[in-house]
């Protein structure tokens, strides 16, 4: 019964029909600095997004930053405001229409680009300064992803982001 259970646990985390889409995307092009938003970036294997402050700074495991569009209402419901500009939240990619927490332990393809998620993106003290008081704790379990950069590429805004089939 165990083993049952399990088996269809695995087949339910490995079954992704979802099919998202990039709706924003920004880079950090220094410490501190403001976020840009731009339109298409090159990802680069190993190293992250051309343009962003983490590329090459040995960043491993946080080469990009994704975040749920969805999210973004919470998180502004939180800080009772109608919405929030995602450049606030530092982080490089929005999608909406697939779950980012679902691509755990899976290889993902945005635009051109392959990554696979390296963690939680977790709010430092910065977002009380970025969104006001209170912006630390709204951001909690909303934060988003981190990944790395398996196979680089161009990603542009309204590109795919989609499970690999292999």
């Amino acid at each position: 019964m165990v083993d049952e259970k399990n088996s269809v646990m695995r087949a339910l985390e490995n079954t992704l029909p979802q099919v998202g889409a990039v709706i924003w995307l920004g880079l950090r092009p220094g410490r501190r600095l403001p976020v840009q938003a731009i339109e298409e970036v090159q990802a680069v294997v190993g190293e992250g997004l051309v343009g962003d402050h983490f590329m090459g700074n040995g960043a491993g495991r946080r080469q990009v930053t994704l975040l749920q569009y969805e999210h973004l209402k919470a998180v502004a419901s939180f800080l009772g405001r109608m919405d929030i500009d995602p450049a606030l939240l530092r982080r490089n990619i929005v999608v909406k229409g697939i779950n980012l927490l679902a691509l755990k332990d899976k290889q993902f393809g945005i635009g051109e680009a392959l990554m696979e998620m390296t963690g939680h993106c977790h709010p430092c003290s910065r977002m009380e300064e970025m969104l006001g008081e209170g912006g630390f704790n709204a951001l909690r379990g909303h934060g988003g992803v981190t990944a790395r950069v398996v196979r680089g590429g161009i990603i542009r805004l309204g590109d795919s982001v989609r499970v690999d089939a292999g």
